[in-house]
């Protein structure tokens, strides 16, 4: 295994910590218990992978316009923007509540949203992965362009776009441990669970709008 495969797995921990991701990951996690947490970014980071292998492959077969491209980015910052709206939604309405209560003999913060106190939520892995595959369409190109296949005639190859991944889900398990250490340690009032959301929002849309200047 040459050098090029350790260097391809950096610019892959590189493109992980734009600030579209990190944020997106915060959006889905925050307040999320430690393995419900957990699943939610491994389902992020997973369907960031596909889309960025599926979309690879099809953009080194067809050729397509450097405008046409650029509608993958635009979607994700929208989609960015539209999460940090939502978060701000949330607060602003009130619909994020939390309540103390015991799970046996050990005392366990449960924090929900909307009007109705529940605690099914197993559609939110799914949503992490869905909006992470529209994220992993923006991501495409700079991929491409790191690995240059842009410039070259070689095919993608998949042990390049798997080290590139590696890198990539990597930095996202890790920012998700730190997720777990604020879910564990800073929110343990609503005040400061509406704080955490708030800032979230507001990270999101400016997160979002400096991706479309």
């Amino acid at each position: 295994m040459g050098m090029e495969f350790y260097i391809i797995f950096w610019y892959g921990a590189l493109h992980a910590f734009g600030p579209d991701h990190l944020v997106a990951i915060a959006d889905f996690s925050i307040a999320k218990e430690g393995k419900k947490a957990l699943l939610i970014v491994a389902a992020f980071a997973f369907g960031h992978a596909v889309t960025l292998f599926i979309f690879a492959k099809l953009l080194h077969a067809y050729t397509l316009s450097a405008q046409l491209l650029e509608y993958g980015d635009i979607l994700s910052s929208l989609v960015i923007i539209a999460m940090g709206v939502y978060l701000l939604y949330l607060v602003a309405a009130e619909r994020i509540h939390l309540r103390f209560h015991l799970h046996g003999d050990r005392e366990h913060i449960h924090i929900w949203f909307g009007k109705k106190h529940g605690h099914s939520e197993k559609i939110e892995p799914i949503s992490a992965f869905g909006i992470a595959a529209l994220m992993g369409i923006g991501g495409v190109r700079g991929m491409l362009v790191s690995l240059g296949v842009l410039q070259q005639a070689e095919a993608v190859d998949l042990r390049m776009v798997l080290f590139f991944v590696l890198g990539v889900s990597t930095v996202f398990m890790l920012f998700g441990l730190l997720i777990l250490f604020v879910n564990s340690n800073l929110l343990g009032s609503i005040k400061s669970v509406r704080r955490v959301f708030a800032t979230a929002g507001v990270l999101s849309i400016a997160a979002g709008s400096s991706m479309l200047w």
